[in-house]
């Protein structure tokens, strides 16, 4: 794929290094140094900041990417675009501070009686979601540039640096729980200084808008577009309604619980962060030359490739689950949350498969058909929430969210399949989908077959269970790599495989 493999990889680079130290962070030192309830705190503070700062945008960051093959020149300054993606953004944040204010008992109220901890710090929320909101813009006009490596460095591993710190320093007792929240949204406006910064060492950004240069007609087109957008951005923040809803339905502690298994779930979702973000504007640009060949090559690249990520990630989380939850602190805590990493765990592979449709439906002609599928989305989410949470707990979340988006796509590629002419599968989807129902029958039965052999061996259970996740993880992920080298899903993938197994590809 070019472009997008060699940006997409450095990205992924930066994205699993921000896991590693995420990992530790999350698991032996996050369990360790906060409670339930003040892990429960910092997930829905940063949850509610980035759905706030995701309405705020007004559908800034979709139009930048859009209109933007529109606005490029040769001297780098792009007729001002840049401009127009911090001016939009700051009238909505406008918008939303005075309705904050409006509203800001109400809310109080709702969590008052099951999550206190929220009321007393309800005042951050309008700074975090300040910073949460420039991140992602600045991010997005770097994103455009095909610069996406530093920003993806600064989110994915800044941030975590920063709040590691703060969980060290709150769990030894040297600062109070006021300075650690404190700290913790100031990470936030860190990142977004450091991406503001690294824009203009670029040399390619000017925010100063060209007025000449947008007609009447464009100028509406935008603006139309935008603030048609902001109805969407509901569509990738369904997790952050579901911890909403947790936080006032059930309270602070299982909403940790549920932390924690999300955390464990978004790991399937990472390799979207920079294939997503690099591919958007390629698509973008095909879709504004009616070039619906490339696009439909595009979209099924994208799809494919993180439909075997995604799957083969899940199934490497799934193995390891019961072995992660025996080493972690205080893990017999969390392993109730086993039932949301799987069900998060699928809707993830869904959402970071199928997403590409969204952004080429999003990016056309047809784009306010949307607006339909989005309200059939967030109506779904928040019936199902409603309706499972008292039933299932965390799980009912988790459930709420897998058949939300289930019935959100199945929407989404109908549309564009039968109006686009763009289908986002091949046969190789259905050969990925065999080969995972295979691994996780050969799991069970491995399970089942290995485990009491070990018994007799009178070895401490925890490493009776940590032999049997290693051998499982190694031998079915060097079965899957071979079985994924027959099957041929690309010459990427092929030829990532040859250096890990030291193979020459033949000339052609």
């Amino acid at each position: 794929m070019g472009v997008i493999a060699r940006q997409s990889i450095r990205g992924a680079l930066a994205n699993y290094l921000g896991v590693a130290i995420g990992f530790f962070t999350t698991f032996f030192v996050l369990t360790d140094c906060l409670t339930q309830e003040e892990i429960g705190l910092t997930r829905v503070m940063v949850d509610a900041a980035m759905l706030f700062s995701g309405l705020a945008q007004l559908g800034t960051n979709a139009s930048i990417i859009r209109f933007f093959p529109f606005f490029k020149s040769d001297d780098g300054r792009n007729h001002g675009i840049f401009g127009w993606s911090v001016l939009i953004p700051f009238i909505g944040f406008s918008v939303f501070t005075a309705l904050f204010f409006i509203f800001k008992q109400s809310i109080i109220d709702v969590y008052s009686q099951k999550s206190p901890l929220i009321a007393n710090y309800a005042y951050l929320l309008l700074p975090l979601t300040f910073f949460a909101l420039y991140l992602t813009v600045f991010e997005t006009n770097a994103s455009v540039l095909l610069r996406i490596t530093v920003p993806r460095l600064v989110r994915e591993v800044g941030i975590r640096v920063f709040n590691l710190a703060c969980y060290l320093l709150y769990g030894n007792g040297v600062i109070t729980l006021d300075v650690f929240v404190l700290l913790f949204c100031l990470s936030y406006a860190l990142a977004m200084l450091i991406n503001f910064f690294y824009l203009l060492s670029l040399g390619r950004i000017s925010f100063r808008i060209d007025w000449k240069f947008i007609t009447r007609d464009r100028l509406k087109e935008m603006l139309l577009y935008t603030l048609f957008m902001t109805a969407t951005i509901l569509a990738g923040n369904i997790p952050l309604i579901n911890s909403l809803f947790l936080g006032a339905q059930t309270g602070l502690a299982l909403t940790g619980v549920y932390t924690i298994a999300f955390y464990i779930a978004n790991i399937v979702e990472v390799p979207y962060r920079s294939l997503g973000a690099i591919s958007r504007p390629l698509i973008a640009t095909a879709v504004r030359d009616d070039n619906w060949r490339e696009v439909n090559r595009l979209g099924q690249q994208v799809s494919l490739h993180q439909f075997l990520v995604s799957s083969l990630i899940f199934f490497l989380i799934w193995t390891n689950l019961r072995a992660l939850f025996a080493v972690i602190p205080h893990g017999d805590e969390y392993i109730d949350g086993m039932g949301v990493v799987f069900f998060l765990g699928l809707a993830k592979i869904v959402n970071s498969s199928l997403s590409v449709g969204t952004d080429i439906l999003n990016y056309s002609r047809k784009y306010p058909f949307s607006l339909i599928f989005i309200a059939l989305l967030t109506a779904s989410a928040i019936l199902l929430n409603n309706w499972l949470i008292p039933l299932w707990g965390i799980n009912g979340s988790a459930c709420a969210t897998l058949f939300s988006y289930a019935v959100y796509f199945v929407c989404v590629l109908w549309f564009i399949n039968s109006q686009l002419k763009v289908s986002l599968f091949n046969v190789k989807h259905f050969y990925i989908l065999l080969m995972m129902l295979a691994l996780f029958a050969l799991g069970t039965a491995w399970d089942a077959l290995l485990l009491p052999l070990l018994a007799p061996l009178r070895m401490p259970p925890i490493v009776g269970v940590l032999i049997n996740a290693l051998l499982k993880t190694v031998v079915l992920t060097v079965a899957s790599a071979l079985v994924v080298r027959r099957l041929h899903i690309s010459n990427d993938v092929d030829s990532a495989l040859d250096k890990v197994f030291c193979r020459r590809r033949p000339r052609r």
